[in-house]
């Protein structure tokens, strides 16, 4: 080929040629087997000429690379770089990849957990970390040249995100950052901020995944594509399936057949044809069917821990197994060997022996309730081929490196933490994003098993879309505000945070929103014409007609009012052994009172704040279900029936307890029939406005016009297009300085609770610059009324726990059991201080529901690591917490974060930094301290 070349032109091609193997680059390609993509080469080049780079690229496609070479550059150049992760088994898996490269000398790790040569030139470490040493002003930042930030899309996330963008933000500018992201639909939009914040930045998005996916459907016996084969890039959604979705959708219900039980012998037939046809099969079939195709080794999305658990043991009693006996027998030693250091009776407490014998066939669950050495051993045997199906909840997703050939997704629908909700084309992206090997796989497969009512329309819209935009969760908090007005004072903090990407979010949404205000202007003209009437002004005509209805409105809003302060005071004077007949619902008929519940206001729920008209009580229905009713189970008061006692020893836990007091609660109240209520004359007959009203519009010119009806009608659209601006120019003023207006009302409340003084932090600014968390501001009025003096370790290890802990479930739960004396008093104190700040943030205008102030501390696991810290066993705590070994571990560790920072925060001297530190040496032990580093 160069013979065809002249020879200034081989010349040159030698010249480019010899440039390219003097850069860091041709070094770095060598110490890779495999050659490098056009986006990687890309990104690197840029990378080496010093600029930013964000790469948003599919998951498997090698961003990591770009990553990697960033940490070559700074050892290159004598610099340090800095490698953060979201999550610290990420780091925990980066970190041992980099040390096998580079050497164990030249990698360091920083977690919340572990600490491991912390001073070396490439440092692995969760985002946090990185956080808290900008804010602390560390010593390690000094030499700082390269930060890479793996999962930079976790700014999204609306508990922890707001930490990736405070590190971009203070991050000197020196340092050169690398941002990786999943396929995101606004990166250029991401790159233009960070072009702003950081300087000279290159965006490279790649949407070519090097093993290309294949999308299936599982239905009964058979694996349907999903697109059809054919040209050009827009895919048709397979005829067979449309077929089958629409057949199935024509299939009468079991009621439909019930009704028509003369049908017709020719239909029932057809019927039997279809239902052979279709079914959604079940997990160990779909495991054998995956083996038999040679789709394995596969990844189970499967939206619950408990469902993960259930389907390898649904694999078992199937008698499933997927490995011969040389690799059963080298699971078995790689299993003791990463388990050695778990003593025998806390194996037995962790289900050791079943999840051994799921390992050793092939089979494995993994969840966040699993210990996190169980976790690393499934991860590790997943890679090494010898765990061969896996069912996993969506936490796999989250970057962990366990690619399978093929992906399985048994539903399209997972609880969000509030409501079953279809998922997202970037969540479907996420999951079936893991299926395809490089280097191993020529294809990778996602498989979608059938379910009723699937539409193969909706699926298609999930695999071809590819919109995943990049919102920002970006909200000040207290211990943000300390640190910012500390380094750079109030005026130089509120000009940082305009400079977030949430604000630059909402200032490029203000100019779509402004153009919309314009052209509702131009519509109220038009619509103003044609409501004009010949015979007067019909906007005052349609003024009374607005008038007339807001009034009744009001008045039936006041009526339900005053139904419903009926029925709350009605339910205060509940007591237990109460016999009630709950009114309607889904638990309308007989009920037992087990508790009153809450007074009236605001309570804390599971996902933040809830509030209550009155009471919710815990009752127990005749069909025996335990539940907490709400106010709008009782739309009409409700009275005691009848007394009952209630045993001391009922559990409501128990199914058998709770069948024997429903029995009992049968047997005395069944026969009793509720009075119905009567329905009163409604507030509107009587009402003197209402009537002088309506004598109004019946005397206006107008009212006797042929065309009225038509003109009110232009009317109506007129006032609600009026209305629709109105609310757009709210929004305009709202979004803008959105950020440094929240930030304002935060100073302020430091201010009123002498934490800042103007441009000064105060000592007590100074120890709640020093704690992180979701309560930081609760945690040091703490430790400014001395609440925690005097506990002992593991009372101050119980009275922490609430700083950090949250309930999985709802509210329908009983009150937690909290260990007595003064830990309980200290508890009992800690909830008073918050109701303190909680009033304080609503004359403040600082809303929890907005992502900023404190929520209710939750005590539910102040009994279990009080056990724990007194030295009880593993089962005893874990069968009286009755949680999850997995959920337990990472509680202790969020517990052991803070009395970390709690024993800094703390004055010297005091007993509580004392009490703090060696409540971390109690807590650390055990199953908590078996998930280190191996």
């Amino acid at each position: 080929m160069t013979e065809d070349l002249s020879p200034a032109e081989r010349y040159a091609a030698a010249r480019k040629r010899a440039a390219e193997q003097a850069t860091a680059l041709a070094d770095f390609r060598e110490m890779y087997d495999f050659g490098l993509d056009p986006f990687q080469i890309e990104a690197c080049t840029a990378l080496e000429a010093g600029k930013g780079v964000l790469v948003a690229a599919p998951t498997g496609s090698g961003k990591t690379i770009v990553g990697e070479f960033a940490v070559h550059l700074a050892l290159q150049q004598g610099k340090k770089c800095f490698y953060t992760t979201p999550i610290k088994a990420l780091s925990n898996q980066k970190y041992q990849d980099l040390a096998k490269r580079y050497g164990a000398d030249k990698v360091g790790l920083l977690t919340g957990d572990n600490s491991v040569n912390s001073d070396a030139p490439v440092v692995v470490m969760t985002t946090e970390v990185l956080r808290n040493m900008l804010y602390a002003g560390s010593q390690a930042l000094i030499n700082l040249g390269y930060v890479v930030m793996d999962e930079v899309h976790y700014l999204s996330d609306r508990f922890r995100g707001a930490v990736w963008e405070e590190v971009i933000i203070h991050l000197q500018e020196s340092v050169t950052l690398v941002s990786l992201s999943a396929t995101v639909s606004n990166a250029e939009e991401f790159g233009d901020w960070l072009d702003t914040v950081r300087g000279d930045t290159e965006v490279i998005v790649s949407e070519h995944r090097p093993v290309p996916l294949f999308q299936h459907v599982l239905a009964g016996r058979r694996m349907y594509d999903l697109f059809e084969e054919g040209e050009g890039s827009k895919k048709a959604v397979n005829p067979d399936l449309t077929r089958m979705a629409r057949m199935e959708a024509s299939r009468p219900s079991y009621q439909d057949r019930r009704r028509g039980r003369n049908m017709r012998e020719a239909d029932r037939e057809r019927e039997r044809r279809q239902r052979s046809r279709i079914w959604t099969p079940g997990r160990p079939e779909v495991i054998e069917r995956l083996d038999n195709e040679g789709l394995l080794p596969a990844i189970t999305f499967i939206f619950s821990r408990a469902a993960c658990e259930a389907a390898v043991q649904q694999c078992l009693y199937a008698g499933l197994r997927l490995n011969d006996e040389e690799a059963r027998i080298k699971v078995r030693e790689i299993v003791e060997e990463r388990t050695a250091s778990i003593p025998d009776e806390d194996l037995h407490v962790l289900g050791y022996y079943e999840w051994l014998e799921g390992l050793e066939r092939g089979i494995a669950a993994h969840h966040a309730g699993m210990l996190p050495t169980f976790k690393e051993v499934v991860e590790e045997l997943f890679v090494r081929g010898l765990v061969k199906a896996v069912f996993a909840t969506e936490t796999l997703a989250l970057g962990i490196n366990m690619p399978a050939r093929s992906v399985v997704l048994e539903k399209l629908v997972k609880w969000n933490g509030e409501q079953h909700a279809d998922i997202t084309p970037g969540e479907y992206t996420q999951l079936t994003g893991r299926a395809g090997r490089r280097g191993i796989d020529v294809e990778g497969h996602a498989v979608v098993l059938w379910q009723r009512g699937f539409s193969p329309e909706h699926l298609a819209g999930l695999a071809g879309t590819r919109t995943y935009p990049l919102k920002s969760s970006f909200k000040p908090s207290y211990n943000m505000a300390v640190n910012l007005v500390e380094q750079f004072g109030r005026h130089r903090s509120r000009e940082l945070l305009e400079t977030s990407f949430a604000q630059f979010q909402a200032d490029k949404s203000v100019v779509g929103i402004s153009r919309q205000v314009q052209k509702n202007e131009e519509g109220l003209e038009g619509y103003k014409e044609s409501m004009t009437c010949h015979l007067g002004d019909f906007e005052e005509y349609a003024r009374l007609r607005r008038e007339l209805k807001d009034r009744e409105t009001d008045l039936a809003k006041q009526g339900a009012a005053q139904r419903r302060a009926q029925a709350a005071a009605a339910l205060e004077k509940l007591k237990p052994g109460d016999v009630i007949h709950v009114p309607t619902g889904k638990f309308a008929g007989l009920a037992l009172v087990l508790d009153p519940g809450l007074p009236a206001g605001r309570s804390n729920g599971h996902r933040g704040f809830e509030h209550h008209d009155g009471p919710r009580p815990l009752v127990l229905t005749a069909e025996r279900q335990v539940k907490r009713l709400a106010s709008i189970d009782f739309p009409v008061p409700v009275e005691a029936l009848e007394r009952m006692r209630i045993p001391k020893s009922f559990n409501p836990r128990s199914p058998q307890s709770r069948r024997d007091l429903a029995s009992a609660l049968r047997t005395k109240a069944g026969h009793i029939v509720p009075d119905r209520q009567k329905k009163g004359r409604a507030a509107a007959a009587d009402d003197r406005e209402i009537a002088r009203l309506r004598t109004e519009l019946r005397a206006h010119p107008c009212h006797g016009c042929a065309e009225r009806e038509d003109h009110a009608r232009w009317a109506e659209r007129y006032y609600r297009l009026r209305r629709d601006t109105a609310q757009l120019e709210r929004r305009i003023e709202g979004r803008t300085n959105t950020i440094a207006r929240t930030f304002d009302r935060i100073v302020k409340l430091l201010t009123e609770m002498d934490y800042l003084r103007g441009d000064e932090v105060t000592e007590h600014g100074k120890r709640l610059a020093r704690l992180y968390g979701e309560l930081d501001l609760l945690a040091s009025e703490c430790l400014r009324d001395g609440v925690w003096e005097g506990l002992s370790p593991a009372e101050l290890a119980a009275c922490v726990s609430a700083l950090v802990f949250e309930a999985r479930v709802g509210d329908d739960a009983l009150a937690p059991k909290l260990p007595a004396g003064k830990a309980k008093a200290a508890l009992g104190e800690m909830v008073r201080i918050w109701g303190r700040l909680d009033a304080l943030e609503e004359e403040f205008r600082i809303n929890q529901a907005e992502g900023v102030g404190q929520r209710e501390p939750d005590l539910g696991f102040a009994w279990a690591v009080y056990q724990w810290a007194s030295g009880k066993g593993l089962d005893e705590v874990l069968r009286e917490a009755e949680m999850p070994a997995g959920d337990f571990v990472r509680w202790c560790k969020q517990v052991i974060d803070v009395l970390g920072q709690i024993s800094a925060a703390a004055p010297g001297g005091s007993s509580v930094a004392r009490n703090a530190r060696k409540a971390v040496d109690d807590v650390l032990r055990g199953v908590v301290a078996y998930s280190s580093v191996q």
